[in-house]
């Protein structure tokens, strides 16, 4: 499939400068694919490719906006695209549908915060000890070090917009808040919540101060897609960097009226919550990758989309399969989650065996968007695993968990007990 679909019945082209911007990357394209075939080595050819798509863009003055949409406790098999048939979800399937399905993607911690952590600064979050989830009183211990860089951190020195909309979890202290971790704006919580009424609530442009919700119609994932609307029709006109943490399908199980009357199949009370649960956020990704399209920006939009975790099956009615283990465990169904890619020169419907983790997003959006990419993270880029090549220079991973660690290689997964960092090599 070619990297740019050159297609008239697309959507109208925003501008002379976008028209010209694709038909002189289609035209590379078409260069680059002919010196591939000439046998040009292809350390030549595929810099060239990740040119097209992205350094373009630029050129034709519009940088890349990063959507990096999390959700909470979702299983591997709850998603259509991954085997689900109880419960469709629709809009989820078809962003794997246009883009890169990564089925052997991991986060770097089978839990909350910690694995949060690891996504928004491209390290693992047991090199700064971040290991447990915050409590009150203890953040200077378990909360997000003041001295750790977040993508919005590195995206806001290069003149993005930044919002994170949805469930926090690193950190209650002010100097933890989003609001001090780069992030211009914050409407969400700042850990575990109910969905109707949410505690430790703060809305950014009433406050920084937590706040009571009162609204008994306030329903997080709800509110949570409508904030995003708005944000991104208030930042059209600039690059932006938006992160949507949903807390759908974490505890405790709650969902409208409207949600639950979808399944009149399901006679489990608890299923039938997780099913409208799963409902009313797959409606959300559907109406922010919507306003997307609406505003002319998919063509210049990279969207990552991840689970913090496996699922809690028990406790959910999640599903890992084919996986064992679940949420807390360092075995795959803890640690192995549903990870999509896509965006503008991106192949659609492909799927990659190739091992990837959250930390690799970080390097990824900063190549992407001309912001520095650290050299002291533990994150690859994934530039060259979009355009069908194996991220460079990977060959193990790691992911720990209080007193548990986990290996993976392309070959080999190992779970032994915790040792020293020490006497690990990194």
């Amino acid at each position: 499939m070619a990297l740019f679909n050159f297609d008239s019945k697309d959507k109208p082209l925003a501008s002379p400068a976008r028209f010209a911007g694709r038909l002189l990357a289609n035209i590379a394209v078409a260069l680059a694919l002919v010196a591939a075939a000439l046998g040009v080595d292809r350390a030549v050819t595929a810099p060239l490719l990740v040119l097209l798509g992205f350094i373009f863009a630029p050129i034709v003055g519009a940088r890349p906006n990063v959507l990096v949409i999390m959700v909470d406790d979702l299983g591997y098999a709850d998603l259509g695209v991954h085997g689900g048939r109880e419960v469709r979800t629709p809009n989820i399937d078809a962003l794997a549908a246009g883009g890169v399905r990564c089925t052997s993607g991991y986060v770097t911690a089978p839990y909350c915060s910690p694995s949060r952590a690891g996504l928004l600064t491209g390290r693992y979050q047991t090199r700064f000890g971040h290991e447990f989830n915050p409590h009150v009183g203890d953040e200077a211990v378990l909360g997000l070090p003041l001295d750790e860089r977040t993508i919005a951190d590195r995206l806001k020195s290069a003149g993005y917009a930044t919002a994170v909309i949805g469930k926090w979890h690193q950190g209650f202290t002010k100097d933890r808040h989003p609001q001090s971790r780069g992030f211009d704006e914050f409407f969400g919580t700042l850990a575990n919540t109910p969905f109707f009424q949410p505690r430790s609530f703060v809305d950014s442009r009433v406050s920084d101060d937590v706040r009571a919700v009162t609204d008994p119609a306030f329903y997080t994932t709800d509110a949570y897609t409508d904030r995003a609307i708005d944000w991104l029709e208030r930042n059209r006109g600039r690059p932006w960097f938006l992160y949507l943490p949903y807390n759908a399908q974490h505890a405790p199980l709650e969902a409208p009226a409207r949600y639950l009357a979808r399944f009149p199949g399901i006679t489990d009370p608890q299923r039938k919550l997780f099913a409208a649960m799963m409902a009313a956020m797959d409606d959300g990704v559907g109406r922010v990758l919507a306003k997307v399209r609406a505003l002319g920006q998919e063509e210049n939009t990279i969207i990552f989309f991840i689970a913090d975790n496996g699922g809690p099956t028990q406790e959910l009615t999640s599903s890992n399969a084919p996986l064992s283990g679940g949420k807390g465990s360092v075995l795959e169904g803890g640690l192995r989650v549903p990870f999509l890619i896509s965006g503008p020169g991106i192949a659609g419907d492909v799927c990659s065996r190739v091992p990837v983790t959250a930390c690799d997003i970080l390097p990824t959006i900063a190549e992407l968007c001309g912001a520095r990419v650290p050299a002291d993270i533990d994150g690859l880029s994934l530039v060259p695993e979009l355009l069908g090549e194996a991220a460079a220079g990977r060959k193990q991973w790691r992911a720990e968990s209080r007193h548990l660690r986990a290996r993976r290689s392309v070959f080999w997964w190992l779970r032994m007990p915790w040792v020293p960092a020490s006497t690990v090599a990194s």
